[in-house]
């Protein structure tokens, strides 16, 4: 047993007479065993004896297990005498005494399991090897079994292998039926390939029956090959590096071709391939941990005659460099090995310049099977926008046509970028790849480039004299000089020469000065290109108007202006035809906007904050296609929102924040009939709003102290079927309140933020100090309760999970405060959440067998227990009145496909399948984050 245990390979060579020897079986049960447990390969061979004897056991087989059943049954009859003879006799001992253990009692079923096991797994008849030749037949199995024991010793060196083989086969269920296809995905160079072939040698010759290779002229061959010769067969398919869909349904064009067990493994660096062909689980290749790296690289660069404590420091560098890549590490070792230290050093330099061919080639396969909109897309990510803001690359790169939404996924497929906490991401080296392509044709001249982002090349082409025509420079990143007042004029001066410039994004971290008014140079006259899509100036323009008169750029599409302090006028609008987003910022001169800003019809958002002196105008309160405005501490007056010249049929957000002077609202005036957002807060002299839109569904109110009346909102709908905020003063109108205690809320979400000492009595019998909060439901509860109200504090960055379920086990929360407060908890801000039962009715989702609903706190940093630790909260059922009782019936299909705006979707249903259990994610902070 011990010798089997230290072998890899178990050869089983069944004869005639195999069965008759106890030994034997029992040999074969604990190779078996470890077979089962991957610790071992194994190879049957039949000599002389036909395999589906050894595995229905028949002829010598039943011959030889009609005998072990014959010694069986007199065994079992021996031991049930002794241990009637025990019994009888037990007093006569002074302890009881055990029976020896009886050979072949319990064995049979256990050695007939294993010849069913063994004989199904792919091996040698002696018959049909070699015609029949016993020695060629012999020397052919030596040959085979000593290559696999080969590849299993080069396996055993694979650096990293063991951990990631075994997250896969746990994906294959090898154990299991039906027919299964697992996609391994990642970055090349990653070790997808190294993987698939690795667990191909692992486990072809235990688990499956067939392999083959033959060759095909046409497609139509093959298939019609594939289905007569496998569809009952267990095989094992690997199809490496697939690049197009129809690699896949040539050859696995559908599980039925393949034969009950079979598994497909597909590698390829495009997730879309594996998403339409519906494998059943996509892998993504994990990179190497650092000390994996290290130990890899070691073993690629390492010689006895190289001192490798001497290069530690270098070492260290090369991994950082390789960022857990296998490829970049195995070329770099070997190309590194027979070095001294200062080749080290050079080679090391030259890398961050030019990346190694080998690592190049494998990389830029990826980006060479993109569509031209993609690879500029891709170019401009790894060149400006990695590690940045993803809405706001997203609204630079959408100005320009690049159609991020779509473009940005196909990238994320084909393992070229990552998003992570709402930022681009990507490999080092895959950036260093996408530079490399932008510079490669002209590498000392970045003038020629069409991006121009290191912050030497940009110092030098500001240093390029002002005539010089610059055609070729599309985009350029002046932010990576961290650029003054006067380093930003000398920019707009040689900006003008960049005819083909799509994007400006300018941001002073030194602004104008007003004692150097003398110094304003006017901004040049082919100032800005014609091909511009997006402006955005901060704090870098001293001059008083962007440019004189009328200027046609019609591809602009996205303009923002901010902290310039002399700007006294806008430009004329008529030249900006695509303009879709428009946004003011701290111009306090600013006193009109040019009234040619009517006449934008492709003009979607609109925000104007901290512009004291301007005044609102007639011509933008009638822009057809507005969908946002923002209009803060603007100094609004009463008479610029009373009159009839609001007309804004598709304004969704309508933002008046910081307006002191306003104190009446009377929507019937104003024209808004979509109108879903309204956001007064700080309007501290507003007493009244009234005869809101019928769609409205926010209303954020916030220390509007003098407000006293809302106006009747019991016909409006849409305001509590997403969520309201709303002040202390608004809380206390009967109407809200009964509404907001579920009486009238039969097919609602509701979400409530109120500052400290705005929750009313009643609302909430107890608030618990708690992070996790559990309800138990009355076995009445399905048609007695209207739903279920929720009331936290404190909730800062987290989310709430609501969990509606059976419990079983219950959920022991003993070892929670129960620390009770009064009511009105004296906090930052109190939420309060209502979810109806009916709502969830309708998502056909909620059971009556359900008994438990259970609140959890999800943070972000789970190590900030300080902060989670000072949450308190209740839940409490609300009842009906009668059964009478019941509300009109809403389409709540909107929120459970997510069909809304994602900022109004304070609740979010995560569970769609199960059928036990209804997950839903509570956002509330989300009705403050609203523009």
């Amino acid at each position: 047993m011990k010798a089997i245990e230290e072998s890899q390979i178990a050869v089983i060579i069944f004869s005639k007479n195999y069965a008759n020897s106890t030994w034997c079986l029992d040999e074969l049960t604990h190779i078996m065993k470890l077979r089962e447990e991957g610790k071992q390969t194994v190879f049957p061979i039949f000599y002389d004896v036909e395999p589906t004897d050894v595995r229905k056991q028949k002829r010598t087989y039943k011959e030889a297990f009609d005998k072990h059943e014959s010694e069986s049954t007199f065994s079992k009859k021996i031991k049930s005498w002794g241990q009637a003879f025990l019994n009888d006799f037990q007093g006569w001992f002074s302890t009881p005494q055990k029976q020896p253990e009886l050979e072949n009692t319990v064995k049979v079923d256990s050695w007939r399991n294993a010849l069913v096991e063994a004989s199904s797994i792919s091996g040698w008849e002696t018959k049909q090897i070699a015609n029949g030749h016993e020695a060629q037949g012999i020397k052919q199995i030596v040959d085979e079994i000593s290559q696999r024991l080969v590849t299993l010793r080069a396996n055993e060196d694979l650096v990293g292998m063991r951990t990631r083989v075994k997250g896969l086969k746990s994906e294959l269920h090898l154990e299991s039926g039906g027919v299964r296809m697992i996609g391994i995905w990642g970055v090349g160079g990653g070790g997808k390939t190294t993987l698939a072939s690795f667990i191909y040698d692992e486990i072809s010759s235990i688990y499956f029956e067939t392999k083959a290779r033959e060759e095909v002229r046409r497609v139509e061959e093959g298939q019609r090959m594939i289905r007569a010769r496998l569809r009952h067969k267990k095989v094992l398919i690997v199809l490496d590096d697939v690049d197009h869909l129809d690699q896949l349904e040539a050859l696995v064009g559908s599980r039925d071709w393949f034969g009950e067990g079979s598994r497909i493994i597909i590698t390829t660096r495009d997730e879309h391939i594996l998403n339409v062909h519906r494998v059943d689980v996509i892998h993504l290749i994990n990179l190497l941990n650092i000390d994996e790296a290290v130990k890899l690289f070691r073993k690629h660069a390492n010689r006895e005659y190289t001192p490798m404590e001497d290069f530690e420091q270098l070492i260290k560098e090369v991994v950082r460099y390789a960022s857990g890549l296998p490829l970049a590490l195995k070329v770099l070792g070997s190309f590194l090995c027979d070095k001294d230290i200062s080749m080290w050093r050079s080679a090391l330099a030259r890398l961050k310049k030019i990346p190694e061919d080998d690592i190049l080639r494998k990389l830029r396969i990826s980006f060479d099977g993109l569509k031209q909109v993609e690879k500029d897309l891709f170019l401009d990510i790894a060149c400006f926008f990695r590690r940045m803001s993803k809405g706001w690359a997203m609204k630079m790169l959408d100005s320009c046509g690049s159609f991020s939404a779509i473009g940005i996924e196909v990238l994320r497929q084909k393992a070229l970028i990552t998003t992570s906490f709402e930022m681009f991401d990507m490999h080092d080296l895959v950036q260093e790849m996408a530079h490399y392509i932008v510079r490669e044709k002209h590498p000392k001249n970045p003038e020629k480039h069409k991006r121009v982002w290191k912050t030497n090349d940009v110092r030098r082409i500001l240093d390029i004299a002002a005539t010089t025509e610059l055609d070729k420079i599309e985009a350029i990143d002046f932010t990576s000089i961290g650029y003054d007042y006067e380093e930003s004029q000398r920019f707009l001066q040689v900006a003008g020469n960049m005819n083909k410039l799509r994007w400006i994004d300018l941001c002073c971290s030194q602004p104008f000065n007003e004692e150097r008014d003398g110094d304003i140079v006017p901004l040049p006259g082919n100032f800005p290109s014609p091909q511009l899509c997006f402006l955005n100036a901060y704090g870098c323009i001293p001059q008083k108007q962007l440019w004189e008169g009328y200027k046609y750029l019609p591809n602009l599409t996205h303009m923002e202006l901010s902290i310039l302090p002399n700007l006294i006028k806008i430009p004329d609008f008529f030249g900006l035809p695509k303009l879709e987003t428009f946004k003011l910022y701290d111009c306090p001169c600013l006193e009109e906007i040019h009234p040619s800003i009517g006449s934008l019809g492709s003009l979607v958002f609109l925000s104007i904050l901290c512009c004291r002196s301007l005044k609102m105008s007639s011509s933008i309160a009638r822009i057809k296609k507005l969908e946002t405005l923002l209009f803060n501490d603007c100094c609004l007056r009463d008479e610029e929102l009373g009159s009839d010249f609001w007309d804004l049929p598709n304004l969704k957000k309508l933002n008046l924040c910081y307006n002191p002077l306003i104190s009446r609202l009377d929507f019937r005036i104003l024209r808004l009939p979509r109108l879903k957002c309204l956001d007064v807060s700080r309007c501290y002299r507003l007493v009244e709003l009234s005869e809101l839109p019928s769609n409205i569904a926010v209303v954020t109110a916030d220390h509007c102290s003098s407000l006293e009346s809302f106006g009747d909102i019991s016909n409006y709908l849409a305001l509590p079927h997403i969520q309201s905020l709303i002040n202390k003063n608004i809380i206390k109108n009967k109407r809200m309140c009964f509404r907001w205690q579920g009486n009238a809320s039969e097919d609602r979400f509701i979400s409530v933020a109120l500052h400290q000492h705005q929750v009313p009595n009643g609302i909430m019998g107890r608030l618990i100090r708690r992070n996790t909060f559990r309800l138990h439901l009355p076995d009445d509860w399905y048609n007695d309760f209207r739903g279920f109200l929720i009331c936290i504090s404190d909730v800062y960055e987290r989310n709430i999970k609501i969990t509606i379920k059976q419990e079983d086990p219950p959920f022991d929360l003993s070892h929670e405060c129960d620390e009770v407060v009064d009511p009105i908890y004296d906090g930052q801000m109190t939420f309060g959440g209502y979810v109806s039962f009916s709502s969830l009715r309708h998502t056909k989702l909620l059971t009556s067998s359900y008994n438990i609903i259970l609140v959890t706190m999800e943070h972000p940093d789970e190590s900030d227990s300080d902060e989670m630790s000072s949450t308190y909260g209740g839940i409490e059922l609300i009842p009906r009145k009668s059964r009478s009782d019941e509300m009109q019936t809403t389409d709540f299909s909107k929120i459970r496909d997510g069909k809304l705006h994602e900022e109004l979707n304070t609740f979010t249903i995560q569970q769609y399948d199960s059928d036990s259990s209804i997950e839903i994610t509570w956002r509330p902070l989300s009705n403050l984050q609203w523009l």
